[in-house]
């Protein structure tokens, strides 16, 4: 073989190995039985807590024990199961209308990333995938961008079950001070929003790896400590500067909380 006839083997660049993570990840999640199981039950979610809550209005149950009576409220709009408006919200309010809301995806987010990273490391393919070709970087990456698009997905099918639970149970859907503008801005705030505690839930995954308890445990746990803050981040009447601020803030946690999880990935074993 004549010198100049030598093969010569391109370098796998950073977009190459990205893209073709990201393709294997996406194929992955869109054939994986869980995603559309927990899609599903985002649809549900609101359907189930705007019929029930609004059939058992004005229920008066009595505790046994204190003889304290409690009487269930239902919502008074479908938006309030997207969120309230400022000023309606407290980070101490813990009421039904309060906890039983689309921020409830926020955790079922957490469930779906620790279940996708877990995978890969009790199958043994992420010990093979950095062996092979990629870098610890591109995974953190595409795990969050994974994470996101999911945690997206779930946002946007609990919205939808709540304009279908609303039309069931009959509630108005007058939007009051917020108006249209501002429910769009609240769901594209709280979609920025899950990039925040996407990155989290990575980071607590590459650290519990193929321990999936572990690492489900560490991260609803985190994100109980933002979940208080959600309501007054992401409000019913959101504008541009919610919408901005999220995103920025989404961006700047996935750029830190991601060197984390490639500093854990470069320092820990990977069994």
């Amino acid at each position: 073989m004549k010198r100049s006839d030598k093969i010569k083997f391109e370098p796998n660049g950073f977009g190459d190995r990205l893209k073709s993570m990201l393709t294997v990840d996406f194929r992955r999640m869109f054939t994986m039985p869980l995603f559309y199981i927990m899609a599903g039950i985002c649809f549900v979610i609101p359907i189930l807590i705007l019929v029930m809550t609004t059939m058992m209005d004005g229920t008066v149950n009595v505790d046994p024990n204190t003889g304290v009576e409690t009487t269930i409220e239902a919502f008074t709009s479908v938006w309030q199961v997207i969120g309230s408006a400022s000023g309606d919200s407290s980070a101490m309010d813990m009421s039904m209308t309060e906890i039983c809301n689309i921020n409830l995806v926020y955790f079922l987010t957490a469930v779906f990333v620790c279940i996708f990273v877990a995978d890969d490391f009790r199958s043994g393919y992420a010990k093979n995938l950095f062996t092979v070709r990629s870098k610890k970087s591109d995974y953190v990456i595409s795990k969050t961008l994974i994470g996101f698009v999911g945690g997206a997905i779930m946002l946007i099918a609990f919205f939808a079950g709540a304009m279908v639970g609303g039309a069931i149970s009959g509630l108005p859907f007058d939007t009051g001070t917020a108006g249209a503008g501002g429910v769009i801005m609240c769901m594209i705030s709280k979609i920025f929003l899950a990039a925040v505690f996407v990155s989290i839930y990575v980071l607590m995954s590459v650290v519990g790896k193929q321990k999936l308890c572990l690492s489900m445990v560490i991260s609803l746990c985190a994100g109980m400590l933002l979940f208080t803050m959600v309501p007054m981040i992401t409000p019913l009447d959101s504008g541009i500067m919610n919408v901005i601020m999220c995103l920025a803030g989404g961006i700047l946690f996935s750029l830190g909380i991601g060197l984390g999880s490639n500093a854990v990935l470069n320092k820990t074993s990977l069994v």
